[in-house]
Formats: structure tokens, sequence, C-alpha cells
């Protein structure tokens, strides 16, 4: 990680030509690098209309200089953007005469970070900047935004006071064991540690659904060759991507497409049909079916329903990791003249559509949202994998401290690692190998 009291340079603005190209600087040297360009002073807030010129006082390009003053800036450093035209060689040249001038190029999310280590923005903040930028669907960018805000961070404050007072009450007792103050009693701790774990189970459910909007669901097409995965992904995406052939064994490589379903981003991949084959490459193609669907959320086992759907399914059952969730989908039902619906046989569940006249696919969507467990919430704010796993950590906690059996000392300890657990979502207690990670998938200007 690169020092953090010099002064960051980066391009700002998407690469390519565009309206408007924006060069960005945070630090000490801001201000000064700002005036050598425009050769004038510049005040806080204030847009400048004006030129942008080189060291030998050569015009460079003309625009606005805006100067935010720390720490009221998004870094909480001195922070200028110079807003050029959006040429690729007008904003280099702007750029480069900033690192000529002392200032460095900013390695990816060092402004995001900046902002988090003068405490502008905690971590689910910072996460949430990056989320906005990738979000696909309106229902991320809206949920990105709720965290952006700090509606998540609010929530797991929250958490975090309410854990503090039971861990300061429990501690208490083991630090001051002679003070009626400290009197302890395990009814009360156990009510307060239930609400806890009440709380903790809620904040769960959201930030699943959070997850969703944010990592997406992958879905793989399996299945027998000519049971009709490669129409089914052409209707489900709306395109004909997918070849689509009466030959078995057509599709060899996996075939990769994301669209969203009611706002929820959904990654599928049609894959080569599943089968026993001497054919070496079609054998090969099996081979790269089962790596993908070894790394899926869900399963869309398609089967040809003019053949005996219960031997079909048999037949490529032993493909498939029990792990896995999945819906059987029962294609071509047009051929029997059969109604588009849902059949629940045990713990399996039937879909009968047909990829060919689009029946059943509205049908096919809703289930595929019921199996992930989505709900759509107005309140619905953006999360991470992570996050989830934090949560877990400090639900498994919660849940021990609740073992009359433990004593007090486990359980104080028990309080104090849930509490850990509970700050690394906002980065209170963070490492600086998962900062590294976290921010250095951010683009370079962020």
């Amino acid at each position: 990680m690169q020092p953090l009291n010099d002064t960051i340079a980066a391009i700002a603005t998407a690469h390519g030509k565009g309206g408007i190209g924006i060069v960005r600087l945070s630090g000490p040297l801001s201000k000064t690098i700002c005036k050598s360009i425009i050769r004038k002073s510049i005040e806080p807030r204030i847009t400048h209309y004006t030129s942008f010129h080189d060291q030998d006082s050569n015009p460079i390009d003309k625009g606005i200089a805006i100067f935010f003053q720390g720490p009221n800036s998004f870094t909480g450093e001195d922070v200028v953007e110079l807003q050029g035209h959006g040429g690729i060689v007008v904003t280099k040249l702007i750029l480069n005469e900033c690192l000529k001038l002392g200032a460095r190029i900013a390695e990816p999310g060092e402004f995001a970070l900046r902002a988090f280590l003068n405490d502008k923005i905690d971590l689910i903040q910072a996460e949430s900047v990056a989320d906005l930028i990738e979000a696909s669907t309106e229902q991320s960018v809206r949920a990105a935004l709720r965290s952006l805000q700090g509606g998540f961070s609010e929530k797991i404050q929250d958490l975090l006071d309410k854990l503090i007072e039971l861990r300061t009450y429990v501690e208490a007792t083991l630090d001051f064991p002679e003070e009626e103050l400290s009197k302890f009693d395990i009814d009360e701790c156990n009510k307060r540690s239930e609400i806890l774990i009440s709380n903790v189970a809620t904040l769960i459910s959201g930030a699943k659904q959070g997850a969703l909007l944010s990592e997406g669901i992958h879905i793989a097409l399996v299945g027998q060759p000519n049971a009709g995965k490669s129409s089914l992904l052409n209707k489900l995406i709306d395109d004909d991507i997918a070849i689509v052939s009466d030959v078995a064994g057509t599709t060899r490589d996996a075939i990769k497409q994301s669209i969203a379903i009611n706002g929820v981003p959904v990654h599928l991949v049609d894959t080569a049909g599943l089968r026993d084959t001497e054919d070496k490459l079609e054998a090969l193609g099996i081979e790269r079916t089962k790596h993908v669907i070894s790394k899926t959320d869900l399963l869309l086992v398609v089967i040809d329903g003019s053949e005996r759907v219960e031997l079909q399914y048999e037949s490529i059952d032993k493909f498939l990791p029990e792990a896995i969730k999945k819906i059987i989908v029962v294609n071509k039902i047009d051929l029997k003249q059969e109604v588009a619906r849902i059949e629940r046989i045990a713990a399996d569940i039937y879909v009968y559509i047909s990829a060919l006249t689009g029946d059943g696919i509205d049908i096919l969507r809703e289930e595929i949202l019921n199996s992930i467990g989505w709900h759509s919430e107005a309140s619905t704010f953006m999360a991470r994998d992570r996050h989830l796993v934090l949560l877990h950590e400090v639900l498994e906690y919660l849940i021990k401290v609740k073992n009359e059996k433990m004593g007090l000392e486990l359980q104080a300890e028990n309080l104090r690692l849930a509490q850990i657990s509970l700050s690394k979502i906002t980065g209170e207690y963070t490492s600086d190998d998962l900062l590294g990670e976290i921010f250095g998938g951010f683009c370079i200007g962020k």
C-alpha cells in the first residue's frame, strides 16, 4: 500500500472518448498543482471556467476547475477536479501535467480508501461506491445508494451498541463481583441475548437480499442433449445467442449470458448435454459442464417432455451434486398440448414449459426467484458475501452466550469475538490485507 500523505491523481471518467473528461486530485499539493495548470488562484466550492496549460504555458484545453478544501471533501483531503473535453489524448495530457507537478498515479480505489481512513465513510459505504458503479439493474442501484447513505451501517451500529451493553453487563460482574451494581442476573442476560439473536437473524435475512443484488445468482442449464437447453436460454434472454439444432451434442462450450429478473441480476450458462459418450470432444464438453455445475447456485435441469420424464431425470441426476438447488424444467409441452404449470413432488420442483412458444417462461422466472429466497422490499440495502459470513459468525457467538454451563469468562469471550466480527463489517477492525482486496477491485479514479 502506497503512503497516504502524498498527492494522487487519476482520470475519474470512463476510458475512451466522451463529452467530458475529469482528472481528479487528492492530497496536500492539489491546490498548488491546480494553480500551476490554470494560472490563477481558486476558491473552494466555486466553479471556475478557465484554460488548462502545460509547464511551458501552452494551452491544453478549456474547461472547469473545482476545489474542495479538506476536510470538507469526499476523501477528507484537499481535492481538485479538472473537467475538460473527453478526448483520450486531452485528458492524458492534463493528467501528465499533474504528475510532473508532484502528484502520483492513484492506485485502484485509493480515493475511496482515503475517504475510509479519514473517517468520511465506513467500509460498508466504501464498498457500496463500487457496487453503485457496477450495478446492472435499477434495484441494484437503489440498494447500493441506501448503503452509501448509511442505511446498512446504521443497522450494524445499532446491533453493536446493544452488544456492547450486554458485554459491559457481563464483564462488570467479572471485574467487580462484590459490587451490588454488578449483581449478575442470568435471566436478564438471556433476555438481552435473545433480542440480539433475533436482530442478527433479521439482518442476515436482509443482507441475503442485498447479496443477491450485489453478486447476482449463477444458474446453469443442464440436461441431456437435445432437451432444449439452448432454446430455453434464448427464450430467457429474448435473443438467439445459442445455436439451436436437432443434432445432439451441438453445444460443446459453455455459453454465458446475464439478464435481470425483477431487478435481480441472473448469470445464465448453457452447458453441454450430459450423457455417457465415446466422443472425445463431447466428453470434454461434459467435463467442463461438471466444472460449471460445481460453481453454480441453482440448476435448471431441462428435460424433453415428449419422452418419459422420470427416466430422463434419473439418467441426468447421477451427474448432479445433491447440495445444489434444482428446478426440473419439463420442456416441449407444446408437443403434447399440455398446459404450463408447477408440480411439487416430494422435495423436487417441476416446471412445465415450452421453450418454442414461450408458454410457462414467466412461471419459470418466478420460481427461480422463489428458489433463491428473493422477496422485494423497498428498504433492501446492498450487501456482500463477506457481510453474511461475518453476521453468521456473530450469530454463532451469541448462541454460545446463552449456554449457561459455559461460565461467565467464556460468555464474555464470545461477546468480545462477536463484537470484533460485527466491527469488521464497517471496518473498525479490519486487516490491511482485507483493505487491499476490497479497494483493489475499484476503478483507478475512485
